[in-house]
């Protein structure tokens, strides 16, 4: 699957119902041998900025979520491992507030601080397609993580 095709693949998916957390990880999942199911699963909390608490975007969490996949400490006295993926989750978050204005899901909403937090989700309609800016964040970091992996070769 090329770049193109994974970064329209997450576009759908969010389309499809799925969160922007689980839209990003899942188009990139098979690449790191974890099926669409286990995508769903890992990203599923991060999705409304970390539990709809407007916090991260979700799609910014899915792009941290596949930088751990890519580089990683798996001991945890690998200071070394643990600064890389520092670095690059760093410079991946510079990149989406550079293309994006923001990290932070309210501010990318344009939601006040009045609104409630609430756990339930809105539903799924024309309307709130047409109101969401969900899809431009979800393609900005499929397409950043999509071009970290073209620069590494692995893409």
């Amino acid at each position: 699957m090329t770049k193109e095709e994974r970064i329209q693949k997450a576009v759908a998916l969010f389309k499809e119902g799925y969160n922007c957390s689980q839209s990003v990880v899942a188009a990139y999942a098979d690449m790191y041998g974890f099926t669409r199911e286990q995508a769903l699963h890992m990203a599923a909390s991060f999705g409304g900025g970390i539990g709809r608490m407007r916090e991260t975007c979700g799609a910014a969490c899915g792009l941290f979520l596949l930088a751990g996949l890519e580089r990683c400490a798996v001991e945890g006295a690998d200071r070394a491992g643990k600064a890389a993926n520092y670095a690059l989750v760093q410079e991946l978050a510079a990149q989406f507030k550079s293309e994006c204005g923001s990290m932070r899901c309210a501010d990318l909403l344009g939601l006040s601080k009045k609104e409630p937090v609430v756990p339930t989700p809105e539903a799924r309609t024309p309307a709130y397609y047409a109101k969401r800016p969900c899809p431009k964040m979800i393609e900005t970091a499929a397409r950043i993580w999509g071009d970290f992996l073209e620069k590494e070769g692995k893409l």
